[in-house]
């Protein structure tokens, strides 16, 4: 909205001073010429402009004024000040009142007693406010006076003009420490002197611009915030956008297609004897490790166009293994047997560096701490100990904090652990503030999934459905997926997917479920395995791929749905190279 005019000043002189200010906080400068006119004897008050209250558009929701002095605004910022002129001059609608355009010329001349009295002239109601402008400006003064030596000067502004403000306390008795000793400030830059100054006011008008309300300077890049506000909130309700190599256009809305989603099987990898219980990408994307009824654990290696081949079986266990885990840097392994020890792999050569085992008891799952120094595992006597790589006990806690089947997760700073406490609760426990909390269900949970970001929980239940929680701060159940079939088995889930915006599950019907995250709607159900799907992984490296594990002995590898997917003959590892419904 546009404020008092001066009518004694031309439009052409009003667009010319605009355009000048404009291009100063642009680049920074500063200009040492007066501002022509004056608004001195003036208020900025807004008065209603021809058209004011004009609304565009179809949905009646954008105000005409607001919306031409917002292009305006964008034109200046990219140096077409001649469009930005005529448009203020064609419609009527300035882009800032006399008064602003003043104002921000003298603050750009270095010219704070008089941009003080301006600041008074503009209208604005909030005296708190204009307390807080002034203080920015009357510091600006006080500093420069500094950078001058004109020590006096600067404490004669301190102590008249800035200290009856009466607010910023600290900061005031930090700018009369500078008069003591201007060096430990670390404000001032005596071998660049002008250009710190030059850059410093340029930021005063940018602080100002922020301080001061929008109707009366609108903010640097504002439009260009709005479309790409526009962008965002069109991917984000998205449910297929699975891409960052997707070109946005504002010449179309923002659509994606299932093109984008892992849904066709690319390899079927046939090395393990037994049901296949387990899949866990590493961190890196590069490895894929998994697990097997038949005791044994796999290495399988990604090259770099997405095809995997067997790098290392890992033999050693006497019972099924029921848990894996990478180290934080992926070049070690973790894996546990079924109520029995936790074996710690090289990812390089495949060699067992080390049995952790705890006596009298089983263990039942196993996790690194964020720093690689440690590890968690869960005991059959239900509790959950730390250790260091070599074996000696750093903690342990006792009680009912872990059951028989469990998942066991670390967040990322090492603080917490999680895992299912009882049948129908997740516990969490912050070791370094003694505290836990606790996750309550009304169905037995069979396993649950931590986000990277460490603020949902995918929680797996018994009814065939699997919930969404979000456990920063107070706990709040956000989403449910449902389709899935569970009866009998342990079904894991995961998070996966361009900013992990998809839900992916195995099921007991043979088939890998996808969810939006966000919204719980289903995207596909992916059929293929010949038995129920235990477990689902999705690549963090590779947003278009997926690894699932089935009892049918198999693990699939899911990619994109392109014709012109092409694969090399099989290797003598056991690799099966398939073309998308299991046949070779």
């Amino acid at each position: 909205m546009g404020g008092v005019e001066d009518e004694s000043e031309p439009a052409s002189k009003r667009m010319k001073l605009s355009s000048r200010v404009l291009r100063g906080l642009a680049n920074g400068s500063s200009r040492t010429e007066p501002a022509a006119g004056s608004s001195l004897g003036l208020m900025a008050r807004p008065l209603p402009i021809e058209g004011d209250e004009e609304v565009i558009g179809s949905k009646g929701v954008i105000k005409r004024v607001e919306f031409v002095r917002l292009i305006a605004k964008a034109l200046y910022s990219l140096g077409y000040e001649k469009s930005g002129a005529r448009l203020e001059e064609e419609s009527g609608i300035p882009l800032q009142s006399s008064v602003v355009n003043l104002f921000t010329q003298q603050i750009s001349d270095g010219l704070w007693d008089e941009s003080v009295v301006t600041l008074h002239k503009i209208g604005l109601s909030d005296e708190n406010l204009v307390k807080s402008a002034s203080f920015l400006i009357l510091e600006q003064k006080f500093l420069e006076l500094l950078d001058q030596e004109k020590a006096m000067d600067a404490l004669k502004t301190l102590r008249t003009e800035i200290t009856p403000l009466c607010i910023k306390n600290s900061r005031v008795r930090e700018l009369s420490s500078c008069i003591i000793s201007p060096s430990s400030c670390g404000l001032l830059n005596q071998n660049k002197r002008n250009s710190a100054r030059a850059r410093s006011r340029s930021e005063l008008l940018e602080e100002l611009q922020k301080l001061l309300p929008p109707a009366v300077i609108i903010p640097e890049r504002r439009l260009e915030h709005l479309v790409e506000q526009a962008l965002v909130l069109q991917t984000d309700a998205c449910m297929l956008h699975n891409s960052i190599d997707m070109e946005m256009s504002l010449y179309t809305d923002h659509q994606c297609g299932k093109e984008h989603i892992p849904c066709r099987t690319l390899q079927i990898l046939q090395s393990h004897n037994d049901e296949v219980w387990l899949v866990q990408f590493s961190h890196n994307g590069k490895y894929l490790a998994s697990a097997s009824n038949d005791r044994s654990a796999i290495i399988w290696e990604v090259d770099e166009n997405g095809s995997v081949s067997l790098k290392h079986k890992l033999t050693g266990h006497q019972k099924p293994i029921s848990s894996v885990c990478w180290s934080p840097d992926d070049r070690q392994l973790l894996t546990c047997g079924v109520g029995e020890t936790v074996r710690r792999w090289d990812v390089s050569s495949g060699e067992c560096l080390r049995v952790y085992e705890k006596v009298g008891h089983g263990l039942i799952s196993c996790a690194w701490f964020p720093d690689g120094k440690w590890i968690c595992y869960g005991v059959s006597d239900r509790s959950i100990c730390m250790c260091d790589l070599e074996g000696k006990e750093i903690e342990c806690w006792k009680g009912q904090r872990t059951l028989s089947i469990s998942d066991l997760e670390i967040t990322s700073d090492g603080k917490q652990i999680i895992s299912i406490c009882r049948e129908t609760a997740i516990l969490l426990l912050d070791r370094e503030a003694k505290y836990e909390r606790m996750i309550e269900e009304n169905q037995t949970i069979t396993s649950f999934s931590l986000s990277k970001d460490n603020r949902y929980l995918l929680v797996n239940l018994l009814n065939q459905e699997i919930h969404l929680w979000d456990i920063k701060g107070d706990f709040r159940l956000v989403a449910k997926y449902k389709g899935l079939k569970r009866s009998r088995f342990v079904i894991r889930s995961c998070f996966g997917g361009l900013k992990q915006a998809f839900v992916a599950s195995g099921s007991e019907d043979s088939q890998v479920y996808i969810w939006h995250k966000g919204s719980g709607e289903l995207i596909e159900p992916l059929p293929g395995h010949s038995g129920a799907v235990n477990c689902v992984s999705w690549n963090p490296a590779n947003h278009h791929m997926l690894a699932s594990a089935s009892d049918d002995r198999t693990i699939r590898i899911w990619g994109l749905n392109e014709l012109n997917t092409r694969h090399k003959g099989a290797r003598p590892n056991g690799v099966h190279y398939c073309n998308g419904n299991g046949t070779s």
